[in-house]
């Protein structure tokens, strides 16, 4: 499959996690909580370097202790949400209705992995904290080039978490795996989400900014008005393309490991996915049959 092929596939399948986030919108109710956990972490994050803000000159110990935690606590949080949205997106995808507790259930069983990998991320990122601290343009590209890489071998390590019972070699391993039998997919989808993204956030921000201009001489609402709309609109945004997210990167990792197109995915042309992993060390071995030929 050449490369345009795979990204065609991608933006079909960011439209197909449209139609099953419009069928069962509770999934936003995952994204909702997990973004919440964002929110703490950037307040703890940029309120910590505020008012200890001497720490940004000579960074110590003190620093780095805090930022490990903040790191550990809130990837934790994000990743079981991001759990607990994949396993319910599961369910659709097998037929059964969609449950919070179950899925919350399911995320809450695989508490020990989603810590090891949580204590994992933590420790990259205060290294690349760190490294990014440095006066030394080598260092800073050195850690966006890490950054980038990190981000592609760890796209889909919370779909093996939950989907496996991975040791902490094979979590990462499975995951650089998948993705590199679905990068394409992958990039083709992140690209149509992001721009639904970024398209609705525009969007909301403008009507804000009609807003705005409607309520000139009110003084005593227009900035409030203007902020409400304008902030509702952002993070609706981000919260649908956090499940759209989710919701992809489920269907792509349930076809990639098992070579049954998901409900809602079936015409969509899987046939060659991956059909260049044959002798690799990192393959799965299908678990069902393959989805007949169709068209995006």
């Amino acid at each position: 499959m050449n490369v345009f092929a795979r990204l065609k596939v991608g933006f079909g399948m960011a439209r197909r996690s449209g139609h099953v986030l419009r069928a069962s919108p509770k999934l936003l109710v995952f994204p909702l909580v997990g973004g919440l956990s964002g929110v703490a972490f950037l307040l703890t994050l940029f309120g910590g370097l505020i008012v200890g803000g001497s720490l940004l000159e000579e960074p110590g110990a003190a620093l780095y202790g805090g930022l490990f935690i903040a790191y550990l606590v809130e990837t934790f949080i994000a990743s079981f949400f991001t759990a607990a949205l994949i396993a319910a997106t599961r369910d659709i995808f097998d037929g059964r209705q969609l449950s919070i507790r179950r899925s919350l259930s399911t995320a809450w069983d695989r508490k020990g992995p989603l810590l090891v990998w949580s204590i994992v991320a933590a420790i990259v990122g205060v290294v690349l904290r760190a490294i990014e601290g440095q006066d030394n343009i080598v260092a800073k590209i050195a850690a966006v080039v890490f950054a980038a890489a990190w981000s592609v071998m760890t796209y889909f390590v919370v779909p093996v978490i939950v989907f496996r019972e991975p040791s902490v070699r094979e979590m990462f391993e499975q995951s650089a795996a998948t993705f590199k039998r679905t990068w394409g997919e992958s990039i083709g989808a992140m690209g149509a989400i992001n721009a639904v993204t970024f398209l609705l956030a525009v969007v909301g921000v403008a009507f804000a900014g009609g807003v705005f201009v409607v309520t000139a001489g009110l003084e005593s609402i227009q900035l409030a008005a203007t902020v409400t709309i304008g902030g509702a609109a952002i993070l609706i945004g981000v919260l649908i393309g956090k499940a759209l997210t989710g919701i992809a990167k489920t269907a792509l990792y349930v076809y990639a490991t098992e070579q049954a197109a998901p409900e809602y995915f079936g015409d969509i042309d899987f046939a060659r996915l991956g059909a260049d992993r044959a002798g690799s060390a990192h393959s799965i071995e299908p678990q069902g049959s393959s989805p007949e030929n169709g068209r995006i």
